[in-house]
């Protein structure tokens, strides 16, 4: 293998993703997890965690979701805290884009669940690439020494916000939630920074600008309204579609947007799996999205060694 080259590449860190994980790396297969933020997804989210099975007692769902990880790696599975912008399933082999670097695989398993947004705010595709931005990572170079805002409260946001601190000269990190949530560490960091301003309780309302991007116009909870001058704006809320986009269309999907996929977690590409929230063909529990992972591995483990059948695995 070489440097970036797997067996397995897994996007996304959930439930579904890690249990695909454990299975792989214990078959011998090199698994690769790519996992933008490990307490941004929906389990992560859960504070209390009551009926998965073999738990005693109450556990919440980042901390499950840390033991879940921690027994992929200790299989081999090599975890890593990286976005994945775009693929490329034309090839035989499928690559993974993140911000900096480029990752192969001989198959791939989609895992980045339903915290998509639906909806956007006024003037949001009207700027997209005029200001508008869905990832610091990506192009937070473009604003040195400017002002910029980050829309957003979870890991991702406060992340992003982090990086866009070492460019820009202002960051407005504007929050609809009165706290932001993601690690002590990183939290920690923001409140110490000079360059980064938290705006919570604001909901953004409509992107202002006439070229490119001039400022984010934010509503309070009572109603009051104001605009805040920004150079740039990057959109990091979540909500309840399934993450899809940066598949731009190599995989069949349903009117809904969700991904389509087969008993064996298959998708329209071969070499090509879906497990979790994102196929949208089950109620969204944990132990549904891990059972489906399960099943990816071991339909992944049959088309990389040409098996006829499924390798069985109960120990």
């Amino acid at each position: 293998m070489t440097e970036n080259m797997y067996d397995v590449i897994i996007v996304g860190g959930g439930p579904g993703g890690l249990s695909c994980a454990i299975y792989a790396a214990r078959g011998k297969l090199s698994t690769l997890i790519l996992d933008r933020a490990p307490t941004a997804g929906s389990l992560a989210y859960a504070p209390k965690i009551a009926n998965y099975p073999g738990l005693k007692g109450n556990m919440p769902g980042v901390d499950l979701l840390a033991i879940m990880r921690s027994q992929a790696t200790d299989f081999g599975a090599i975890y890593r805290k990286s976005a994945v912008v775009a693929v490329d399933f034309v090839s035989p082999n499928k690559v993974a884009y993140a911000a900096d670097e480029t990752f192969t695989g001989r198959a791939m398993v989609i895992s980045t669940g339903s915290r998509g947004r639906r909806d956007k705010i006024e003037g949001e595709e009207e700027f997209l690439g005029r200001g508008v931005h869905y990832c610091a990572t990506c192009d937070a170079a473009f604003y040195s020494d400017r002002v910029v805002g980050v829309v957003g409260y979870d890991e991702v946001a406060v992340e992003e916000a982090l990086f866009l601190a070492r460019f820009a000269r202002e960051v407005h990190l504007i929050s609809p939630k009165s706290s932001l949530v993601g690690p002590v560490d990183m939290l920690d960091e923001i409140a110490a920074s000079s360059v980064i301003t938290i705006h919570a309780a604001l909901h953004a309302v409509k992107v202002m600008g006439d070229v490119t991007v001039t400022g984010l116009a934010v509503r309070t909870r009572d109603g009051g309204e104001s605009v805040i001058p920004l150079d740039g704006v990057f959109m990091l809320l979540s909500g309840n579609a399934p993450i899809t986009e940066f598949l731009a269309g190599q995989v069949k999907l349903s009117e809904g947007g969700c991904i389509e996929v087969d008993s064996s977690t298959a998708t329209s590409v071969a070499g090509v799996y879906a497990v979790g929230d994102v196929t949208c063909i089950h109620p969204n529990q944990a132990i549904i999205a891990a059972a489906e992972g399960v099943i990816a591995a071991l339909s992944i483990d049959k088309y990389l060694r040409g098996r006829e059948r499924e390798k069985v695995d109960y120990m």
